[in-house]
C-alpha cells in the first residue's frame, strides 16, 4: 500500500515527490471513493518538471478516523483554504478525476474570487458542471452500491472481496456519492483559466458529449482529448495524459515511465 502520510504542508494535502524547483504545483483530487495513493505514479512521472499535490479527503486512510464530507461546497471551501499558502510562491494548476473534477472546479471558482488563477483546470471522466443526471446510487443498498463499484472497476478487487475492508469502505463511497449526485451547479462566476478535459470514450459516467460541456465554463482556452477505455481510462492511459499534463505546465519536460 501506498504511503501516504504528508512529508510537508496541512493535513489536505499529500506530497509524494518534493519537487523544490519546480515552476508549477499541480493539485489533484481523486474520485468517489479514493484516496490521494490514487495520484503516486502521476507524481512520479511528472516530477521533478511538474510537483504534485494529492488531496486527502477526510474518512480515509491516515484521515480514516474523520467523518467524510458529503457535501462539494463544503469540501471545496476546505480545501481552498488549506491550498492558500501553497499559492503564494507559484502557480497551482488543479486535476480532478470524476467527482474530484467538481470538487476541482468549485476551488477554482473559489481561487479566482481571491484574485488568485490556476494556471490550469484538467478535468477527468466527469460531466460538465451544468449537465445533471438524476442518480441515486447513495440512496442504493449495500449490494447495490458494492455492484457499482466492481462495474466501474476503480476499487480493486482486494478491497471488493475482503468483507472486513468493504465494510469500511462502503460508508465513505456513499458519503462520496452523496456529494456528487446532489452537487448543483450554481450560475455565475465561472473560470478564466485554460479547461483542459479528458475523456474515456466507454465511459458509462460521462459521455464525451458530457465531458465537452466543460466548455461553456471558462473563457480561457478548452481543448478535450479522449481515450479508449471506460471510466478509469486513466489506469491505462497515464503515461499519454501526464504528457498532456506538462505539455500544459512544462512544455519542455518528458513523463517519466
Amino acid at each position: 500500500m501506498v504511503n501516504s502520510r504528508p512529508t510537508t504542508g496541512p493535513s489536505w494535502t499529500r506530497r509524494f515527490h518534493p519537487a523544490p524547483d519546480a515552476a508549477t504545483r499541480l493539485v489533484c483530487f481523486p474520485y468517489a471513493g479514493g484516496s490521494a495513493g490514487y495520484f503516486h505514479g502521476m507524481s512520479a512521472r511528472l516530477a521533478p518538471a511538474v510537483e504534485l499535490l494529492a488531496v486527502q479527503y477526510p474518512g480515509r486512510q491516515d484521515r480514516y478516523a474523520e467523518p467524510p464530507v458529503d457535501d462539494i461546497g463544503r469540501l471545496a471551501d476546505a480545501v481552498t483554504e488549506a491550498l492558500l499558502p501553497e499559492a503564494r510562491d507559484k502557480p497551482l494548476a488543479l486535476f480532478g478525476h470524476s467527482m474530484g473534477a467538481t470538487v476541482a472546479f468549485e476551488v477554482a471558482r473559489r481561487l479566482e474570487r481571491r484574485g488568485i488563477t490556476p494556471a490550469a483546470l484538467f478535468v477527468s471522466a466527469r460531466r460538465g458542471p451544468a449537465t445533471v443526471r438524476e442518480e441515486t446510487f447513495h440512496l442504493a443498498t449495500d449490494a447495490d452500491l458494492e455492484r457499482e463499484l466492481r462495474a466501474l472497476g476503480g476499487t480493486g478487487t482486494d478491497v471488493l472481496d475482503d468483507e472486513e475492508i468493504l465494510r469500511m469502505v462502503l460508508p465513505v463511497v456513499r458519503s462520496d456519492y452523496r456529494a456528487a449526485e446532489t452537487y448543483r451547479y450554481e450560475p455565475g462566476g465561472d473560470l478564466g483559466c485554460p479547461v483542459v478535459a479528458f475523456a474515456g470514450e466507454g465511459d458509462p459516467k460521462a459521455t464525451v458529449a458530457e465531458v465537452r460541456d466543460w466548455a461553456r465554463h471558462t473563457t480561457g482556452p478548452f481543448e478535450l482529448t479522449a481515450f479508449g477505455g471506460g471510466h478509469f481510462y486513466l489506469n491505462e492511459h497515464q503515461v499519454a495524459v501526464a504528457r498532456a499534463v506538462l505539455r500544459r505546465l512544462a512544455p519542455a519536460a518528458a513523463p517519466r515511465r
